[in-house]
């Protein structure tokens, strides 16, 4: 259940932690958004970089949502969501998709999370409880086919538990592969000294955001 301390934390929406992931991701990369909060990511691209949006069920060009009541369910991504195709963009087998994944073709990708440790161990398939339907998708892939893996999810459980945790009690989607983490709370980077603070809300005090971290943070720079 959620408190009044909780519900009057400051924190990011949706659309700016999609917002703020968009500004990290540099010319020329090729990036994969993984199915839920990651795909937000591709409506806040900045205007005139150019990024190849990758899908795995075979799509390279990907643009943002369709307008409503222009969406194409024929053109949709992974998570089934309708999407656009840039001039240029291409369709292809869903074998060739997988290949470029574990070929190590793509520059980025971007995935949600139930856990990730403070040594980038990703949890995001699997919750291990008996009645949880596993829904791993290509995410074992990207996780180590991907030059660069980011993650964005909540800080903490809907229950208030934190997500970046020591150990990962849920089955792991990959090992230390999870390089930066995006929150509604705080950016936060995997160090080889540990979890590092890059940037957090406005308005959240240091002692607030360590609290509902599972890990010591250190300070950036």
């Amino acid at each position: 259940m959620t408190t009044t301390a909780e519900s009057t934390l400051p924190r990011w929406t949706r659309e700016q932690i999609a917002s703020r992931v968009a500004r990290d991701i540099p010319e020329g990369a090729v990036v994969n958004l993984g199915i839920g909060l990651p795909t937000l990511v591709a409506n806040h691209l900045p205007p005139g970089r150019e990024i190849l949006m990758h899908s795995e069920n075979g799509i390279l060009g990907m643009g943002p949502a369709p307008a409503a009541g222009a969406e194409d369910y024929d053109l949709i991504n992974a998570g089934k969501q309708p999407v656009t195709l840039l001039p240029g963009g291409s369709f292809f087998h869903h074998a060739d998709s997988f290949a470029m994944m574990r070929g190590g073709h793509l520059d980025i990708c971007v995935l949600g999370a139930f856990q990730v440790s403070g040594r980038g161990d990703l949890a995001n398939w699997h919750t291990g409880a008996p009645d949880a339907i596993p829904a791993v998708g290509g995410a074992m892939d990207l996780a180590v086919g991907a030059k660069k893996t980011l993650v964005m999810m909540e800080h903490c459980t809907k229950s208030g538990e934190p997500k970046i945790v020591a150990e990962c009690s849920y089955p792991l989607t990959a090992a230390a592969c999870v390089r930066r983490i995006y929150t509604d709370l705080a950016v936060l980077d995997i160090c080889p000294e540990g979890v590092r603070v890059v940037e957090r809300v406005a308005g959240l005090g240091w002692e607030a955001l360590q609290a509902r971290t599972g890990v010591p943070l250190l300070v950036a720079g």
